[in-house]
């Protein structure tokens, strides 16, 4: 088994603090998102969308989609439980994250690729959509400040991988400029909170 890694990207993050939280270690290659490794015939062959991260099972198997990967991991190691622990808890854990990444992460990623400029030449730009997502972004934030005013976590009492998911976001959007505002104090307290945790520096 290993995993297709760039540190430069912000969802192989997501997977790191997974196992990190899971205490799973797994033999890292790391591919270079710089040079274009991952558009490379090589990497097509294992993830034809040109993604990371990727995991290969023993069997040959490859995985895609950092979701998808901690799925797998979940199964396999249950304790302790980042994905739910029964149908109702599940499916909250999914709503939460669903919602972390739509809108948070998803806002985050398209102003940083439609403004930035590691992405001039390798995929058309619409610098006022990523202006946009920015605004939208910023207005989450206060969103999910409100919603963290009732709770320690994303989708409740306990850690979970909505947490990972809104952390990699967030922690992201400084690229762009999106940042957590010192007024959003619930918000402060969460990214204070998870931050502190040993699988943030995964």
């Amino acid at each position: 088994m290993k995993l297709y890694d760039s540190a430069q990207a912000p969802n192989p993050r997501k997977v790191r603090i997974f196992l990190a939280e899971k205490g799973i270690e797994v033999p890292i290659v790391s591919v270079n998102i710089g040079k274009a490794e991952n558009r490379k015939p090589e990497f097509l062959a294992r993830n034809p969308m040109g993604g990371v991260p990727v995991l290969e099972l023993d069997d040959g198997t490859f995985i895609a989609e950092s979701v998808a990967i901690c799925r797998y991991f979940e199964e396999i190691q249950p304790e302790p439980p980042l994905m739910g622990v029964d149908a109702r808890d599940r499916a909250i854990v999914e709503m939460w994250n669903r919602r972390m990444e739509l809108e948070v992460a998803m806002p985050v990623m398209q102003s940083f690729r439609n403004t930035h400029d590691f992405f001039k030449g390798r995929i058309p730009q619409v610098p006022e959509y990523g202006e946009v997502c920015k605004a939208a972004a910023m207005k989450r934030l206060e969103w999910l400040d409100q919603e963290l005013a009732g709770r320690e976590y994303i989708a409740g009492d306990r850690y979970t991988i909505a947490d990972i998911t809104a952390l990699m976001g967030i922690d992201f959007g400084r690229v762009t400029g999106i940042r957590i505002l010192p007024e959003q104090k619930h918000l402060v307290r969460w990214h204070e909170q998870v931050s502190a945790r040993p699988s943030a520096k995964a």
